[in-house]
């Protein structure tokens, strides 16, 4: 079983000033290690709301999960990151991800490891002051430049996004927490553990669609909505989970016309908890404890967290971490 049993609170950036703080409290409050927020397209940029959170809180981590350098560039993270490291006095963590859905964008994102493997590689620099310069595949650092204010540290944590093996393999190298983001699969941990390999100190973290209510149906029926908008996307990722691709061609189909009740159907119980924490607290609990007993090191609760977020947050942490602390 793993030693370290860290929960964390993340959040999308849809809020209005002010709310991400309150949560942040909250969880804070209630034990909590870390609270981070998305990146994603279409979205508030993650900086405004962490720099909110950083202000109003005392102890937890705070990061983005995560930052793409395909649409900010290295030195633009290297920038935020420091920002955000100085307003939260030295509890900034960093996550990165190659990211996706960038085709209709124009976005090209070719050679994924060697991009996140030289935006990590330019942060250093930038953090540590080193102004030697970089000439990479995808990115370049003009030699003597450097940013032009005091840091908080010479180094933040990194925390690496990813399903790939490729990105595995570096993470196991340089990160110190590897993200799957939207699994609760335990399977998944344990073969991601062993591409880790036996040697790794990177810890694994999971995150997913969180929505707990004591009305464990009604929250499973909103988890099941809330899902099927990418699981036709992860599933793909995840070589332990068998999905008939005949559903999955129908789910997606009914995604793309916008009707999210008939594609929510076709999800059944048993793979809505492969890729959702979902029901009553003592279920989510239930769900925690098995990806726990597989090696994760952190759950990240994620967005929705409940049928209203201010009342998933309570149950999360009132009734979900404190049987897991028990």
């Amino acid at each position: 079983m793993n030693e370290i049993r860290e929960l964390g609170l993340a959040m999308q950036t849809n809020k209005r000033p002010g709310d991400y703080a309150k949560l942040a409290q909250f969880a804070e409050e209630g034990g909590f290690g870390v609270v981070t927020v998305y990146n994603d397209l279409w979205f508030q940029p993650a900086l405004p709301a962490l720099l909110e959170i950083a202000r109003e809180t005392h102890r937890v981590r705070v990061g983005p999960s995560c930052l793409n350098p395909f649409t900010v560039h290295p030195v633009e993270i290297a920038g935020q990151i420091a920002a955000l490291d100085l307003a939260s006095d030295g509890r900034a963590f960093l996550g990165l991800a190659a990211g996706t859905w960038l085709g209709p964008l124009g976005v090209e994102q070719g050679r994924p490891v060697t991009a996140i493997r030289e935006a990590w590689d330019i942060v250093s620099r930038l953090l540590s002051g080193e102004r030697s310069g970089f000439d990479g595949d995808v990115f370049r650092l003009p030699h003597g430049q450097g940013l032009a204010y005091a840091r908080e540290r010479p180094a933040v944590p990194l925390l690496v996004g990813t399903w790939s093996p490729r990105l595995t393999a570096f993470a196991a190298e340089y990160a110190d927490e590897l993200k799957l983001g939207g699994t609760a699969n335990p399977a998944l941990v344990q073969l991601t553990r062993e591409r880790l390999g036996p040697e790794s100190e990177t810890g694994v973290v999971v995150g997913a669609v969180t929505v707990v209510d004591e009305d464990g149906e009604q929250a499973r029926e909103h988890a099941r909505r809330q899902v099927a908008m990418y699981l036709d996307v992860v599933a793909d990722f995840d070589p332990t989970v068998e999905l008939d691709p005949d559903v999955l061609s129908a789910l997606k189909a009914h995604v793309a016309a916008g009707d999210d009740e008939s594609a929510a159907k076709l999800i059944s119980d048993n793979v809505l908890d492969l890729f959702a924490f979902a029901g009553t607290p003592r279920q989510v609990a239930a769900q925690a404890e098995a990806l726990f007993d597989a090696g994760v090191r952190r759950i990240d609760f994620g967005t929705p967290h409940g049928l209203d977020e201010r009342g998933g947050v309570e149950l999360i942490v009132g009734q979900v971490a404190a049987s897991l602390t028990r």
